[in-house]
């Protein structure tokens, strides 16, 4: 089943946002100053072209160790992202979660919108890994 769902979500619009996030993470790295979300979008990125069979974690809480991402640093970066890009990153996952919901096969889609959201207002020290 989360093969299915993968192909899916791939095929209906995982490719297209997977490839927004890659080029939102060069046009950060060519700046010397967005390069520390740079690799937290490509991350994203990454769950965003196959999100089924995933889940988004703190870094710290997953590995249990201090993360670069973590404590104040993490947190300054967050605030910084959500200012300039999070807020309306995530605004734009809930409006495509709300129109996917209205269908009942769109309800899972909906759901990951809804988790790319969250991950989008604060990504800094947190990771994706496989469920298990």
């Amino acid at each position: 089943m989360t093969l299915l769902l993968n192909i899916l979500w791939f095929i209906f619009g995982g490719f297209i946002a997977g490839c927004l996030w890659l080029f939102g993470g060069l046009v950060l790295a060519c700046t010397v100053v967005g390069l520390p979300w740079a690799f937290s979008a490509w991350r994203i990125a990454g769950f965003v072209f196959w999100p089924f069979g995933k889940q988004i974690v703190d870094r710290e809480a997953y590995t249990g160790e201090a993360a670069i991402g973590g404590g104040c640093l993490g947190v300054v970066l967050n605030i910084i992202w959500f200012v300039f890009a999070g807020w309306y990153i995530a605004l734009a996952h809930i409006m495509v979660a709300i129109a996917e919901a209205v269908t009942i096969i769109g309800i899972p889609f909906a759901f990951k919108d809804i988790q790319l959201a969250q991950l989008a207002l604060a990504p800094v020290g947190k990771m994706v890994v496989d469920k298990p």
